[in-house]
């Protein structure tokens, strides 16, 4: 069994697929995220969509930086992580504009202070500011925050986000055929829109990353990290602590700035891609929970989907593998390995996206292919040698 089931999470979310398989799958069965008819207005020509994410278990990484350092602009990251979560999902869809977004914060008022919730209440506007600049207009309807210290250890972030948008201008994966190919955008790097370097790491795995990275030290200064009932063998098994350092692009980079790197967003890229090159875009998937096989989950038929043309897996990846010795085929299960985001399209279109990339500071490649194939396969070809989902 693989670390990541031994801590009790799954990068398949099989038994969540499996509650929700009655439920109606909306209008477009492939599509990245579910749409309905417009309830809201009546209009046939439109879609309503909400949806719902968060940071994940990337709050108690913010958690232990901020008791370790007292630097509480830290939260501002996990604040972005939980829209971006939401955003980038919407964005595969189609969408790019005029989001209304609700957050949901569950604390241990014992453990999380006023100041804290300040910091992300305050950087979730922020961040909006910031896309606004890249029109991409997210409006803030407040939300829940709830003092639930029975039910959560530190701070659960999270939001829903909701749009509604026309039907002809939607992405719902349909177009998705043999003799497509496959781009990749880098989850790392520094985008223009980008203070500083972004890890890639994004908002899923983080439990994996936390505890093969992070010393035992951790779980015998602050017990409220983890749960009690795993296996000692399982609980913070690495060797650094958060402010350690490691070089990345001749820089020295706390382990605990790239763990909590601030999801990225695609959405200043999306909107332009979806402004200039829609019609060539015939399916979008936003590499998070499952990694590198998400794509499999949203085909519109039996395809074999080869991806010989990865990028190298980023510092932080190599850092999270060499502590768990986890093999290559778990790591591009949990995480993005280098891209969070893929565009199925032909090769004309393709070159003219990963130049428009690259005016935002985002390096982009064709990084694989699509087949004919009686059974939906992946298979992706590198350095680690060929692995088959």
């Amino acid at each position: 069994m693989s670390l990541y089931n031994q801590r009790g999470v799954s990068a398949q979310k099989e038994e969540v697929h499996n509650a929700i398989k009655q439920l109606d799958p909306g209008l477009y069965k492939n599509a990245f995220c579910k749409m309905y008819p417009d309830f809201l207005l009546g209009d046939e020509n439109f879609v309503n969509i909400s949806h719902a994410d968060g940071a994940g278990t990337k709050s108690i990484l913010a958690y232990l930086y901020w008791k370790e350092t007292n630097d509480v602009s830290i939260w501002k990251g996990i604040a972005q992580d939980a829209v971006a979560m939401n955003l980038d999902d919407l964005l595969c869809v189609g969408v790019y504009d005029n989001f209304l977004f609700n957050s949901t914060i569950d604390r241990n008022k014992s453990k999380i202070p006023a100041d804290v919730l300040e910091a992300i209440i305050n950087g979730t506007q922020t961040f909006f500011n910031e896309l606004k600049n890249y029109g991409i207009n997210i409006h803030y309807l407040g939300g829940e925050t709830a003092d639930v210290g029975d039910v959560v250890r530190t701070i659960a972030v999270n939001g829903t986000m909701t749009t509604r948008w026309p039907k002809n201008k939607l992405i719902t994966n349909d177009k998705i055929d043999a003799g497509n190919v496959i781009v990749g955008f880098a989850s790392y790097g520094k985008a223009t829109y980008e203070t500083a370097y972004n890890s890639g790491l994004g908002s899923n795995g983080l439990t994996s990353a936390r505890h093969d990275v992070l010393s035992k030290y951790y779980a015998e200064k602050y017990p409220e990290t983890f749960e009690h009932s795993l296996s000692n063998n399982v609980v913070y098994i690495g060797k650094n602590k958060l402010t350690d350092t490691v070089q990345v692009e001749n820089e020295n980079i706390e382990i605990g700035k790239l763990l909590l790197s601030p999801t990225r967003t695609y959405a200043p890229l999306m909107k332009l891609l979806l402004k200039e090159n829609f019609e060539d875009i015939y399916g979008v998937i936003h590499c998070s929970g499952g990694g590198q096989t998400k794509c499999l989950k949203y085909l519109p038929k039996p395809l074999l989907v080869i991806k010989n043309n990865l990028f190298d897996a980023p510092p932080i990846f190599k850092l999270i593998q060499e502590n768990s010795n986890a093999d290559f085929k778990e790591m591009y299960q949990v995480f993005n390995m280098g891209h969070r985001l893929e565009i199925f399209t032909n090769e004309t279109a393709a070159h003219k996206m990963i130049a428009t990339a690259n005016t935002l500071g985002i390096e982009a490649k064709i990084i694989g292919y699509t087949e004919q194939a009686n059974k939906s396969k992946l298979i992706l070809n590198g350095s680690f040698g060929e692995i088959c989902f």
